[in-house]
């Protein structure tokens, strides 16, 4: 294990206790991201579970490979939030806490008598961070809504795919995420506003799945309102600047190239040996070469595929052309610099030993994150916490879960 495993250092957000209601990505992931930096994340799960504990292929436990990485870190505690008294736990914990996230559809929340307005009458200072489809206003408020659903409605899905096939997903679920880094970037920013005011006011940060992604979309509302332009699928062209593509080499692998700025483009012309280029009326600039990309992408497809993408990568790193190869898992857990970098970690499991999973990002110098433990198994925390932050006895814990209150 690397030492961002092993050592003990004080994390960013040592002093910051977060309660996540949620399930599945978005907010578990931002969750996720504070408890690597330190923040004492306690996630409250219903009796059934978090539904991602049986997504995507299972361990031995019962529970998803994916489940290991998305609750590491955290501390497991299981309440029926239909039971009032399960309710009160949560606002006996509320009191002490510093962030929630929740992202449940709106007004959830309210029928557990959890909401924003009562629980900020229980702790003024609270950020209260809520995840939804389509946000806590608007006509389409009440509507459900995952995150396929927003990559589809903010545009990013019809741009994505090759102009004469259907729309495409990216691979993994990009809105969802996406939304998760808003939701911790909301968080974060509430909490500094709450430190630096000194007035004890915490927030309700709202964050829409759609917008999140359509925040991503660079300038093509700008385009459309000012000149009319609807952007269209490409494939893996970039149709603002050229060349930036991927090209096939000789042992049936793909190198992306991105040769797009006035500096760089001679630079892969030397690398192909095709100085003769460089004056070209056809590639003499940006604009020239978005008009005839065409034939461009094809010159240098022509290129790449003589070379082995080891070869290539060489030649090309040689002439300080940005590339990389279009790379899989297997060939990112191999990878020299994603293993110096400690992105490819194994952590400790009480189930499984340890578990292999993402790395922590951003890297800070001083005071990094780090990953005490996958994921536990539901209520593993739950006596814990009561015991510690509530002060519960014995014979009241014994008492809540023959009611079914608490599970553990």
């Amino acid at each position: 294990m690397g030492s961002s495993l092993t050592s003990r250092h004080e994390r960013p957000l040592e002093d910051i206790r977060v309660l996540e209601f949620g399930s599945l990505i978005a907010g578990p992931f931002a969750t996720r991201l504070l408890a690597d930096f330190g923040a004492e994340v306690i996630k409250i799960e219903s009796p059934q579970g978090d539904p991602l504990r049986k997504w995507g292929l299972l361990t031995e436990t019962g529970d998803s490979w994916w489940w290991q990485a998305q609750a590491r870190n955290k501390k497991l505690m299981t309440l029926d939030l239909h039971h009032p008294e399960a309710q009160k736990i949560v606002r006996d914990l509320v009191r002490e806490a510093d962030v929630i996230v929740e992202n449940f559809r709106p007004g959830q929340m309210e029928k557990w008598n959890l909401g924003y307005d009562e629980l900020t009458q229980v702790n003024p200072g609270i950020v209260y961070v809520s995840v939804s489809g389509f946000g806590h206003s608007g006509p389409y408020r009440d509507r459900p809504g995952f995150g396929n659903i927003a990559e589809s409605m903010s545009g990013m899905r019809y741009v994505t795919g090759f102009p004469d096939l259907p729309p495409v997903r990216v691979g993994f679920s990009i809105g969802d995420e996406i939304a998760a880094l808003y939701a911790a970037l909301g968080a974060l920013m509430t909490l500094l506003r709450r430190e630096r005011q000194k007035d004890g006011l915490g927030d309700h940060v709202d964050v829409a799945l759609t917008e999140a992604v359509f925040s991503m979309t660079e300038g093509a509302m700008t385009e459309y309102k000012h000149a009319g332009v609807i952007q269209q699928r490409t494939g893996n062209a970039l149709k603002r600047s050229a060349p930036s593509n991927i090209y096939p080499t000789k042992d049936g692998k793909w190198m992306a190239i991105g040769a797009n700025t006035p500096r760089i483009f001679p630079r892969l012309l030397a690398a192909m040996g095709r100085d003769d280029l460089v004056r070209d009326p056809k590639f003499i600039d940006n604009q020239a070469r978005l008009e005839n990309i065409e034939e461009l992408d094809q010159i240098i497809s022509d290129w790449t595929k003589q070379f082995l993408l080891a070869e290539l990568w060489e030649t090309l790193n040689a002439h300080e052309v940005p590339a990389g190869p279009v790379m899989n898992v297997a060939d990112i857990a191999s990878d020299p610099h994603y293993i110096d970098r400690e992105m490819v970690i194994q952590v400790p499991s009480e189930d499984l030993g340890a578990v292999w999973m993402p790395g922590i990002v951003p890297k800070l110098k001083n005071f990094p994150g780090y990953v005490q433990h996958a994921g536990h198994r539901p209520g593993h925390d739950t006596v814990w916490v009561l015991k510690s932050l509530l002060n519960w006895d014995d014979e009241r814990i014994a008492t809540a879960l023959e009611q079914g209150v608490i599970y553990q």
